[in-house]
């Protein structure tokens, strides 16, 4: 719209012949009301592209802390919920080992698994090495760790153990935890200490006879504890080795393909590293089998104590009792 000002300085000027305004001042008083001059396509293009980057960033600083808030209140609750769940379990084991304690006596141990319904017969365990530790004290500790579960299995009666530990640590210390689960066995049974023999793949076993008093106990106790000692070597690289056996032996005429069967791998390998195990206990707070031989676990019962850290009665006797209602359904 045109201001009346303007409107008439300019027809003065016109009456006049241009006279009375120089052609910038003319210029000045048309300019305001002139159209904006068209752009460079290129100009256009990039003004475009400006408006268009403004538009998606806040587009995007919004989104991208909209994800933020979200994520930081699903964290803030499921950080809440494990807290509360490792109080509550906290408790539970706590007064759980109230009640069940066995105080190294194996009567109080037998009594606590003498009603159950059923009791494994080759009770395996997954033990961890404390790399962090010095001084020799993860060893230690690891040992200490199997000499007390070789207790408790020859307290309960159960006649075959078999302790896995992945770096092969235990493997080379076999006398050693020999003598270790010997002495422990003596403080749970004094006179009456039953028999112990450990061995381990490729090695030779280590004995001990039951002391004279245990002998003469007819139908009472266990007489006699088998120890097996694996390492992660004795799990997938035994089935390769095996395997690259039966087919050098196929490639020669020694064996027929029809002869390889499963039952002749389940004999090769239980007899070469250990039969199946009824129960597999875990230690940790997660199931982590951390290379544990995976044929004889195939039908093997897996019990672990959530959010546990250590070995413990508790998660053995929990175990016992998970393993003892437990239904064998056998793949039907």
């Amino acid at each position: 719209m045109f201001k009346p000002r303007d409107i008439e300085a300019y027809r003065r000027d016109e009456k006049l012949g241009h006279k009375m305004l120089t052609p910038e001042e003319r210029i000045r008083l048309l300019k305001p009301y002139l159209p904006s001059p068209p752009l460079h396509p290129s100009e256009q293009a990039n003004k475009r592209a400006m408006e268009e980057q403004q538009r998606l960033g806040v587009r995007r600083f919004l989104k991208r802390h909209w994800h933020l808030l979200v994520f930081t209140i699903i964290h803030a609750l499921f950080s809440l919920y494990i807290r509360i769940r490792q109080a509550y379990h906290q408790v539970v084991n706590k007064v759980s080992s109230v009640y069940h304690h066995h105080h190294r006596a194996p009567d109080l141990i037998y009594n606590d698994v003498k009603d159950l319904r059923r009791l494994p017969n080759h009770l395996s365990v997954i033990l961890t090495l404390d790399e962090d530790a010095r001084g020799g004290t993860g060893l230690a500790k690891l040992i200490e760790e199997a000499s007390d579960i070789a207790a408790w299995c020859a307290s309960a009666r159960i006649p075959q153990l078999s302790i896995y530990e992945k770096t092969g640590t235990l493997k080379g210390y076999l006398p050693r935890v020999h003598r270790s689960m010997t002495q422990k066995l003596a403080a749970y049974f004094g006179p009456n200490t039953p028999g112990i023999g450990i061995r381990a793949p490729h090695c030779p076993s280590i004995e001990t006879a039951p002391t004279l008093a245990a002998s003469r106990i007819e139908n009472e106790g266990l007489k006699h504890l088998s120890v097996m000692i694996l390492s992660a070597e004795d799990g997938r690289d035994s089935i390769v080795d095996l395997t690259k056996t039966l087919a050098d032996m196929s490639q020669r005429g020694k064996i027929s393909t029809s002869d390889i069967t499963i039952e002749l791998v389940d004999a090769e390998l239980s007899e070469s590293v250990m039969g199946e195990p009824d129960l597999l206990l875990l230690f940790g707070p997660r199931v982590e089998l951390v290379g544990y031989p995976p044929w004889q676990v195939r039908l093997t019962e897996i019990s672990h104590v959530q959010d546990n850290e250590g070995v413990n009665y508790q998660v053995f006797y929990r175990g016992l009792l998970k393993y003892a209602g437990a239904q064998m359904r056998w793949g039907r």
